[in-house]
């Protein structure tokens, strides 16, 4: 089989990619596959590296069977007839990429998304999170830094990896500060991660919500803490919750008065409640100041109505002001101050192609190659033929423009 290595399309461009050199070569030598990879100013790892290594460096990668990419691709640069694998940010019939999915059936190609690719427990094999999750927590803070000039902390891609943020963090101390982390996955984790390097105190919601600290403290909600049944005589179930998201109402409004600082890493379900409303967060008793909304749904469907567009790794930073629903320039007394990057992994682009390329390898590499089959591909395949995959027929009204 030959996988071309695409150049990243979008943008702004990300500078992650799917496999190292070292990867390609111990997969070549396993297996019964040559990588191509498309030269790209751009990427971490320089086109010099992959062709020292042995790896096939040119721009015509169109005999490749395979294309692989990190995000999506522009639909003018879409090749007819070929298998993808990237980021599609459709499954959720995302509007903004309506027409790459349109585009992707209209050209009779089969595309298999990361986000989907589970394993036979439904679990996922590809992901980003922590990454996200680190990085999400890291601008957070250097947002705080920012607004309250308290601390400098620069923005994570500053750093040359993950381990040289990690030694800075160890030359800093923080004001008295209260910050709320949402969610217990691998984003919310690696968010906590991140606050722990720092060594902020983590207690737990019910003294976040009643105790006075004299420390920076941070606290970290599972789904029970910040929804309820909207029947008062129901308990919670989580089953249930994931289930009808629709039955319940947020219960996070006390978080709201006491955390100065929020950092969202939930997976959002369009059905489920926001965690406030817009005129929530005009009120008096509304006291955060900085949000870091790695989960980046858009408002209006959103878990956070004042992320209103994604922000860029250029510009990680926008101001929300409360009084008109508007963006306007952040670090000002009346905003609350939003991060809201949606490639927030790109900013520790080593680690994460690093680890990209582990997970692909242990997990998918024989299933593409046919060499087992737990019908992971299937389960991943958006796209087949000119057809929707038989997992995605719930998107047959939005690519139909109903």
């Amino acid at each position: 089989m030959k996988i071309g290595i695409i150049r990243e399309g979008k943008v702004p461009p990300d500078s992650r990619v799917l496999f190292t050199p070292a990867q390609c070569v111990a997969l070549q030598e396993k297996y019964d596959i040559q990588f191509v990879v498309q030269p790209s100013p751009g990427r971490c790892l320089p086109d010099a590296d992959y062709e020292a290594a042995g790896i096939t460096v040119q721009e015509d990668i169109a005999d490749c069977e395979v294309f692989m990419g990190i995000k999506e691709v522009p639909k003018e640069q879409l090749v007819a007839n070929k298998k993808y694998f990237f980021f599609s940010h459709t499954i959720k019939a995302q509007p903004y990429n309506k027409t790459l999915l349109q585009e992707v059936l209209k050209k009779n190609i089969t595309l298999f998304d990361y986000e989907v690719l589970t394993n036979e427990k439904k679990q996922r094999v590809i992901a980003f999170g922590r990454f996200a999750g680190i990085v999400g927590a890291h601008n957070g803070m250097m947002t705080y830094g920012n607004r309250t000039k308290a601390f400098d902390l620069e923005q994570m891609h500053k750093y040359d990896d993950y381990a040289a943020a990690i030694a800075y963090y160890k030359t800093l101390s923080f004001p008295k500060m209260k910050i709320v982390v949402t969610g217990t996955g691998r984003v919310a984790n690696g968010a906590a991660e991140v606050l722990d390097y720092m060594e902020i105190k983590k207690v737990s919601p019910q003294d976040f919500l009643t105790k006075e600290y004299e420390e920076a403290v941070y606290t970290q909600l599972d789904c029970v803490d910040y929804v309820a049944p909207k029947d008062a005589d129901k308990a919670f179930d989580l089953m249930d919750f994931f289930k009808n998201p629709q039955d319940y109402k947020s219960i996070f409004a006390p978080y709201t008065k006491v955390a100065d600082m929020m950092v969202n890493g939930i997976y959002w379900a369009n059905e489920a409640p926001a965690f406030f409303s817009k005129h929530d967060i005009k009120t008096v008793a509304f006291n955060i100041k900085v949000i870091a909304d790695v989960t980046c749904d858009i408002a209006p469907v959103a878990s956070i109505p004042s992320t209103l567009f994604a922000t860029t790794i250029a510009k990680p930073v926008f101001g929300y002001a409360p009084t008109t629903g508007k963006a306007v320039e952040p670090y000002q007394a009346h905003t609350i101050d939003m991060m809201t990057i949606d490639n927030l992994p790109n900013e520790l682009p080593k680690d994460a192609s690093k680890s990209f390329g582990e997970q692909f390898t242990e997990h998918v590499i024989e299933e593409l190659l046919g060499l087992k089959d737990t019908g992971m591909l299937e389960r991943a395949m958006i796209a087949n033929a000119g057809a929707l995959g038989p997992h995605f027929q719930y998107l047959t009204d939005y690519v139909n423009d109903k």
